[in-house]
């Protein structure tokens, strides 16, 4: 089941993919000129003209980010003791750094160097890294086997358990919990981008493992609503981050894999 979930989330994503999306409907919209049904193929592609005007002036990501990255306090305050910290995958270029025979990373590295940092502040806490494969190829290289080399560098590569099998947020969840088995009680930190936070919290709590949440990798300002400027290529990737993670909530919640669509804190 769960590897019919991964690839069924693969496949939609490629359809509903905002900018994916739009190449569809322009598609559309040539055939139906070339068919002479120039009326309604006019129609779709002054729609589309449309689309892309707002979106180039107006940061409608942000605005879809926003509720889920100010849904957990960044910078939250942390206990004096605590027993671990999970990370999560979704910051190393797995490929790219086999490839290249180093590290390395995209947008999401403060994920690696928030859990570096507080690997260090709490020099007993047990550490777990947990990124797969997440792609449609299970050839293709994991996270764990790239990363291990920065925290090496850093001084707690000995610390650090390696998970490497997890391809989405469920199954980090899932896999961490075998590899770790927290006990009932216990204090962990979870560590992800603050937009991917109710959904990870949500899939630990489906695990009974409460978490501390503790967000990085902010990609909205509110001030930008109110300050229009043309940047489409920006508007649109945080389009694409804000869409996929509202489908994944959604998903998650249908799915039964988060207890609400927008987790916060474990049911009790």
């Amino acid at each position: 089941m769960s590897d019919a979930f991964f690839t069924l989330s693969k496949w939609l994503w490629l359809l509903f993919s905002p900018a994916h999306l739009m190449l569809l409907l322009q598609m559309i919209a040539w055939l139906l000129l070339l068919t002479g049904r120039r009326r309604r193929g006019m129609q779709l592609m002054s729609l589309l003209l449309l689309a892309l005007l707002l979106l180039t002036w107006f940061p409608v990501g942000d605005a879809l980010l926003y509720p889920l990255e100010s849904r957990f306090r960044a910078n939250p305050r942390l206990p004096q003791r605590v027993d671990g910290i999970v990370v999560l995958g979704g910051s190393v270029l797995p490929e790219t750094s086999r490839y290249w025979r180093q590290l390395e990373v995209n947008e999401a590295a403060e994920r690696l160097g928030a859990f570096v940092e507080l690997a260090r502040r709490y020099p007993e806490a047990r550490l777990l890294f947990t990124g797969g494969n997440a792609s449609l190829n299970p050839d293709r290289s994991t996270e764990a086997s790239q990363v291990g080399r920065l925290f090496r560098a850093a001084g707690i590569g000995d610390r650090v358990v390696m998970e490497n099998q997890a391809r989405n947020t469920a199954e980090n969840a899932r896999y961490a919990k075998q590899r770790l088995a927290p006990k009932p009680g216990e204090r962990w930190i979870l560590i992800t981008s603050a937009y991917h936070m109710p959904r990870s919290i949500g899939v630990f709590c489906r695990q009974a493992w409460p978490m501390i949440p503790y967000p990085v990798d902010h990609y909205s300002l509110p001030e930008r609503l109110l300050d229009p400027r043309p940047q489409l290529l920006e508007n649109l990737g945080k389009l694409e981050a804000a869409v996929h993670e509202w489908l994944g909530l959604v998903a998650y919640r249908l799915s039964g894999r988060t207890p609400t669509l927008l987790p916060q804190t474990c049911p009790n």
